[in-house]
């Protein structure tokens, strides 16, 4: 075997430091593949460093988003090095400080930064045993690690981490094997550790961005134009000062107007006064009656991706036995609680920007296209965001704050959109039309599958450019919407995860009227709707109940289990008139998490109202570093869905988005939310896998197909409304 081959066969290679003496105090398996976030940046004190005091500092290029990654990353860190978890600070996405890890997105946040951790701190368990091992002349293995110190086997000498380093740090690079603790020693992962920000939220202290303060900070408010695409032709700023006298400074850059004051009851006075007497020229037109028409949708021009061909089809003009369905998901918004908002300051040649963007890193290249700026000039600081399910207006409003700081310098200016802002111009989850086909055989089994899906682009974030950004739109050289590529995103999830021999999946994109970008699981959600629906129809067809149509098409055990597992509990209730149960299942990506879901609906027999009452799921994400963690992000992600399936799209006239507010765009209020109940099927002998993504496809199947069990009628067209009839 050459050295090629060895590798390939274990995955692993030689640790990049010596090390003395026997560290396998207790065996562990080899670890087949290093996460590729530890590949990129290899070096231990990339993730972690051990400070004065004892305490374990960890950095993560990933930020905080309401997934609890700060508590998981810090469980892990803590696990390895046995120190108590409440000495184990975490220093999330900050250029300045932390690995680039791009963007905080597709659920990756445990399977490659939590991991990347991980390995980390296990090579730095071993260097320090090391280290400690020729301090006391005595071999590793008659050494342990307790609460931050190592001790000889009979106590006689104890020594702090901190003391081992005696002021360094751990600088080696991990290849691997690393030799992890043994899961059956196992203090913190696998527990529900309380997340510590949930308790500041409770209690109202600082958490997010939008209730950052610094010394003598000043406010600032963009004026958007009043039409998409028009451009500013004049205001006057003398006018201007004499009605709010207060205000320091006006923006001005093409189209691009914005405005300074020392409070922002101030600058949102000026902001309104600007969009009362500025002039503007007119601007696009948008096809104010195509918001829910599918047949639009697909009469735009679109370029087609072949996405599966498996087996062999039948000839389109040999298909009269295909049972066929369509489907559509309108225009959705990220509807964050809190506006987008961002602090930024110039001051030294510096720029240091606050922001609750997905990628601190790629902000950071398309901030300096856009001011022509150095990259090394630029920090910027990811703070959590009060809100954000995708790319929704966080990069714009540090865009907005970044070029108001350059005019500006030495202040901290805080920029926080409106809501009449935030619903307007956010990027927003594409419309899609999904058209489904299949064949049964004689014995009810699928033996062809035709899917077509046509959507827009899912991917508009500024990756290292300036032309994602909204701001870039209207500078005086203004640059046009870049889509980092249409590929991918919308077609998540379009293949099913069940055996069928003859497949083919098509994506249709297209080039929408408004501006679309990343929405929580983004074409996963449309795609899963659809199939987990048809499915339902399909199975109905066999004369098969969902669940034995869903397990006669699924040859994986592990998906078998959720579903089982899902069907005990629907079994076990009971259901009242006007009442049904519905069932959804997926493998979110087709190689991440499994999961199903179950929705009890209840459709009032007199006006049609619908009330979900309650959702049950099973989840398999793999080894579970929270369950508490995991819990939140499949009932989050349970409620959101059914939030967007019942009552949420993004409505439009001829020239400018009218859902501008929370009545305009309802969303799920909390005397509507369903009960939920999570049952995590734990396997800690396997990969743990992300999970923030994979309710919300499946959910919305879920209630469609419960709606059907109470009242008979089919939801093929979202959103389904407070009321079917």
């Amino acid at each position: 075997m050459n050295r090629r081959n060895f590798i390939k066969n274990t995955g692993c290679v030689a640790i990049g430091f010596t090390l003395r003496g026997n560290l396998l105090n207790t065996p562990a398996p080899l670890i087949q593949d290093l996460p590729g976030s530890l590949k990129e940046n290899p070096h231990i004190n990339s993730w972690l460093e051990i400070l004065a005091d004892g305490r374990l500092r960890i950095y993560t290029g990933k930020i905080e988003l309401g997934q609890g990654i700060r508590t998981a990353i810090a469980q892990v860190a803590a696990e390895e090095l046995d120190v108590p978890i409440e000495n184990t600070e975490v220093v999330v996405a900050d250029t300045g400080r932390t690995p680039n890890e791009g963007y905080t997105a597709g659920s990756f946040s445990i399977e490659q930064s939590a991991m990347a951790v991980r390995y980390a701190a296990a090579a730095a368990r071993q260097k320090l045993l090391e280290l400690a091992s020729r301090q006391f002349n005595i071999p590793v293995a008659q050494l342990t690690i307790a609460n931050g110190k190592i001790s000889t086997a009979t106590k006689d000498h104890t020594i702090s981490f901190a003391e081992v380093l005696n002021g360094k740090q751990i600088t080696d690079e991990v290849h691997g094997p690393v030799t992890l603790k043994p899961k059956a020693d196992y203090q913190l992962v696998g527990k529900p550790i309380p997340r510590e920000d949930i308790s500041r939220m409770v209690r109202g202290l600082p958490v997010y961005v939008q209730d950052l303060r610094f010394p003598d900070m000043v406010y600032a408010c963009v004026v958007r134009a009043p039409v998409y695409a028009a451009k500013l032709l004049s205001f006057d700023e003398k006018v201007l000062r004499k009605n709010v006298p207060e205000i320091l400074k006006t923006v001005v850059n093409g189209s691009f107007l914005g405005v300074i004051a020392a409070d922002e009851y101030t600058a949102l006075k000026a902001r309104q006064w600007l969009k009362q007497h500025s002039e503007w020229s007119a601007g696009d037109t948008l096809p104010a009656d195509s918001a829910s028409d599918p047949s639009y949708f697909k009469s735009l021009p679109s370029q087609i991706e072949k996405v599966q061909e498996k087996g062999t089809m039948p000839a389109a003009d040999n298909r009269n036995d295909f049972i066929k369905a369509a489907y559509f998901k309108p225009y959705i918004m990220h509807g964050a609680m809190g506006p987008s908002c961002a602090v930024a300051i110039y001051d030294n040649n510096m720029l240091h920007v606050w922001s609750h963007s997905q990628g601190v890193f790629p902000l950071r290249g398309s901030i300096s296209k856009l001011l022509q700026l150095p990259e090394e000039n630029i920090q910027v600081t990811g703070v959590p965001g009060s809100g954000c399910y995708g790319h929704n207006g966080a990069d714009d409003a540090a865009a907005d704050a970044a070029l108001l700081a350059m005019a500006f310098p030495g202040k901290h200016i805080r920029l926080q959109w409106t809501r009449d802002d935030e619903h307007g111009w956010e990027p927003f989850g594409s419309a899609m039309v999904m058209e489904t086909a299949a064949q049964l055989d004689s014995s009810g089994k699928i033996i062809s599958w035709q899917y077509d899906l046509w959507s827009d682009t899912h991917g508009t974030r500024p990756a290292n450019n300036a032309e994602n950004l909204l701001a870039a739109h209207y500078l005086s050289t203004p640059t046009k919407l870049k889509p980092s590529g249409y590929s991918g995103g919308a077609y998540r999830n379009a293949e099913p995860y069940y055996t069928i021999p003859n497949q083919q999946v098509n994506a249709h994109f297209f080039k929408g009227p408004l501006r679309t970008s990343s929405l929580r699981s983004l074409g996963a959600y449309a795609n899963l709707f659809a199939i987990e629906c048809f499915m339902d129809e399909l199975a109905e067809k066999a004369g098969k109940d969902p669940f034995t149509f869903r397990l006669m098409h699924l040859d994986d055990e592990r998906a078998k289990a959720v579903v089982q597992k899902l069907q005990e509990i629907a079994n076990s209730q009971t259901t009242a008139a006007n009442t049904g149960i519905g069932i959804a299942f997926c493998r979110y990506k087709g190689n991440s998490s499994y999961c199903a879901i179950a929705a009890q609906v209840m459709v009032h027999p007199k006006d049609g109202a619908v009330h979900i009452q309650k959702m049950w799921a099973v989840i398999d994400a793999g080894e579970v570093i929270n369950t508490d963690g995991l819990k939140n992000q499949i009932e989050g992600g349970m409620i959101q869905s059914a939030s967007w399936t019942l009552m949420e799209q993004v409505h439009f006239d001829d020239h400018h988005i009218t859902s501008r507010d929370w009545v305009s765009y309802p969303i799920m209020r909390f005397n509507q939310v369903p009960e939920v109940e999570v049952v995590i099927l734990n396997r800690p002998n396997e990969k743990a896998l992300g999970a923030g993504e994979t309710a919300q496809g499946p959910a919305a199947a879920a209630i469609a197909n419960a709606v059907h069990k109470a009242c008979g009628k089919r939801i093929r067209h979202l959103p389904i409304g407070l009321s079917i009839k």
